[in-house]
């Protein structure tokens, strides 16, 4: 008998990553038909690694556990992760995307993987970390079934899987920036849905921005439902004064659009003031979130919310200023960064 043969085949490991995002500005008008400005932070990363093997399983990452050295572990994972980790996401992930390719008509094999995924973005501080995991994720299914999704029908199926698949509220500017990275100017006015399915999305120079800094706090973190829900309904009921807010978010966003595309970047430190004075006007925020921006302003710095609370970003002028910055943010539990928007080169 002639000896036994076998052919090995490749073993391919996909890995892809996504980023937290900052808003710069107009959120959280683009929930509401608005416009925004938001960024990458590439400081921090969601990566997902998936590779073909016998069954299709999902496994669990860091804050996925259940296993704890005692009660106070329990709490203390509690309170840093909340009640749910990531499989979810990834699980209503990898659904939405057979269900996405199902309507379109794009075959998939019938190959099985096995996917985890790993993150160090800060939770629950308004910098999207939930949408950078499922972001990730969906590159690194349309690699593995060789399918090509648009970025502006991706950033539609990555909200689709947190409002559809998870009933988690949530606004439409993390998905869109995540999907194209760098800096975009949203435009989600509903004509531009009825016309093409999504916003009017324009990708910005980050060379044009003012030096720019963010800082959390995991001890102020809040849950974008907090800061959501209520505002909806009043919306949803024509209340003149979130009605007015909503257009005057929308409003800034195009001005400092306008400014950055003049090279005017250095003038949109009021502007992103502005963004956070009307929020405080119309929401209720704790005293934390006050504090670090109250902090963040004596220094000299503008200031706003990133997200729904616990981050914020703002302008700073010169070394010095940021150096005050972090000087009067470190004693509130805050962490104080230059954010990376563009790839590094190396």
């Amino acid at each position: 008998m002639g000896a036994l043969r076998c052919k090995l085949l490749p073993f391919m490991v996909i890995q892809t990553t996504s980023y937290p995002r900052a808003g710069l500005i107009g959120n959280p008008s683009d929930g509401y038909h608005g416009k925004t400005i938001s960024f990458i932070v590439r400081n921090f990363s969601a990566s997902v690694t998936l590779w073909e093997s016998p069954e299709l399983e999902i496994q669990p990452a860091r804050r996925d556990e259940m296993a704890f050295e005692s009660l106070e572990g329990l709490v203390q994972d509690t309170r840093k992760f909340g009640y749910y980790g990531g499989l979810r996401l990834l699980k209503a992930s990898v659904k939405r995307f057979h269900d996405h390719c199902t309507q379109n008509a794009l075959s998939l094999h019938n190959r099985n993987f096995t996917i985890r995924y790993r993150s160090d973005i800060p939770p629950h501080v308004g910098m999207a970390g939930s949408s950078a995991i499922i972001t990730a994720c969906f590159r690194a299914l349309m690699k593995f079934y060789e399918v090509r999704i648009t970025a502006p029908v991706l950033a539609n199926l990555v909200l689709s899987v947190e409002t559809e698949e998870l009933r988690i509220p949530a606004g439409l500017q993390d998905r869109v920036v995540q999907a194209y990275e760098g800096l975009v100017f949203m435009d989600f006015a509903e004509k531009h849905f009825e016309d093409m399915g999504h916003g009017a999305y324009e990708e910005l120079d980050p060379s044009g921005l003012p030096p720019l800094y963010i800082a959390y706090s995991p001890h102020l973190s809040e849950n974008t439902e907090i800061f959501h829900n209520d505002i909806q309904g009043r919306f949803a009921r024509g209340d003149s004064e979130i009605v007015d807010a909503m257009a005057e978010w929308a409003s800034l966003a195009q001005e400092c659009r306008d400014l950055l595309s003049q090279g005017k970047g250095k003038e949109i430190g009021p502007l992103l003031n502005r963004n956070f004075d009307i929020r405080k006007s119309v929401y209720h925020l704790s005293q934390g979130n006050l504090t670090m921006i109250e902090a963040a302003r004596a220094a000299g710095a503008s200031a706003k919310f990133t997200g729904s609370g616990g981050a914020i970003v703002g302008v700073y002028d010169g070394e010095d200023m940021f150096e005050q910055i972090i000087s009067n943010l470190t004693p509130l539990g805050a962490k104080v960064l230059k954010p990376i928007i563009a790839p590094q080169e190396f």
